[in-house]
């Protein structure tokens, strides 16, 4: 299997922000009840649709159970996600931070002063240094499962004779998008087809759209086009639209991770170009981290919680919608 890197552009484009009370963190809203202290969420930046659903779910049971719930918006700058960190254990009231780091191992020593402080430091889809316990995401698993997936697709359509260009969707600056990236391009080559990989880096919409551009101008033959998230292959989808692709050529496959409402819109269109669809819906991983959150706050949390992407197809995909899970 060749592989070429085509770089893209990583423009991260932030279209939601929480707003922030003294320096980088606020309570999402205060509970009516005497407050138990605070819990903290901190994702790498709040760009990612999911993430923004998985909020507005956690909130309201995290403030049932008594506590405030504290957010920040680092925008994928490591040395504000840090010191937003360290507000929080300044509070002296902060029970737990669970937290996907912009960079994993710059946060070890801003885990090491929570934990000397009393405070619980959760992992979301990862661990490092000095964390507790993790959400752990197969993500690794999951990339290589789509992978496998869309090779298995290529030989039925194309064979193995000639060479087929894919462009891999993919996200090397975190673990997560990383671990996908790499399972893919794993996926892919344990299936045996015979693809050619070329590497682009995005990370939202926009990007995705972008990299469809360029990818085409400089392989023309791209039918393929597998995402390590569903948003930039979104975007991809929206470039080959635009350039008149018909929405169900099948000649393409597009597929993913982390489908959302939109991707299941374009999926259940009769005989879509998108393919191959799994999702973690935000529910469930919104559900098991407030689980989590609490858990460790109260001192009974034992054990990381693991959970793995479900397979979209036609029958299943209409109870994924956000709504409904």
């Amino acid at each position: 299997m060749l592989s070429k890197k085509i770089l893209g552009g990583i423009s991260i484009a932030l279209a939601f922000a929480l707003s922030l009370a003294g320096c980088s963190s606020s309570p999402v809203a205060d509970s009516p009840a005497e407050s138990k202290g605070a819990i903290a969420m901190s994702f790498g930046g709040l760009d990612i649709p999911i993430w923004n659903d998985m909020l507005s779910i956690m909130e309201p049971q995290i403030t049932a159970a008594g506590y405030k719930f504290l957010t920040d918006d680092p925008k994928w700058d490591i040395q504000t996600q840090v010191s937003d960190w360290q507000n929080w254990v300044q509070r002296g009231d902060v029970k737990t931070i669970m937290g996907y780091p912009v960079q994993s191992d710059s946060m070890v020593n801003v885990t090491q002063e929570a934990q000397n402080a009393g405070i619980s430091v959760l992992g979301y889809a990862g661990k490092w240094e000095g964390t507790s316990f993790s959400l752990v995401l197969n993500n690794f698993e999951d990339g290589k499962t789509l992978g496998e997936a869309a090779g298995k697709w290529i030989i039925d359509k194309y064979g193995k004779t000639t060479p087929q260009p894919v462009a891999l969707l993919g996200y090397w600056e975190t673990d997560l998008g990383r671990e996908r990236s790499e399972g893919i391009k794993a996926g892919l080559a344990s299936s045996g087809a015979n693809v050619t990989i070329n590497e682009l880096s995005v990370i939202n919409l926009d990007d995705g759209y972008k990299a469809a551009q360029n990818q085409l101008a400089a392989f023309p033959d791209t039918k393929i086009f597998l995402g390590m998230a569903s948003e930039p292959t979104e975007g991809a989808y929206q470039f080959l639209m635009d350039s008149g692709v018909a929405p169900d050529d099948d000649s393409y496959l597009l597929g993913a991770l982390d489908a959302t409402d939109s991707i299941l819109d374009i999926y259940l269109t009769p005989n879509s170009i998108w393919h191959l669809s799994y999702i973690l819906p935000a529910k469930s991983l919104a559900d098991a981290m407030v689980k989590m959150m609490i858990g460790a706050a109260e001192g009974t949390l034992t054990a990381d919680i693991e959970i793995a992407s479900t397979q979209v197809t036609r029958e299943n995909a209409a109870s994924f919608y956000s709504a409904k899970n």
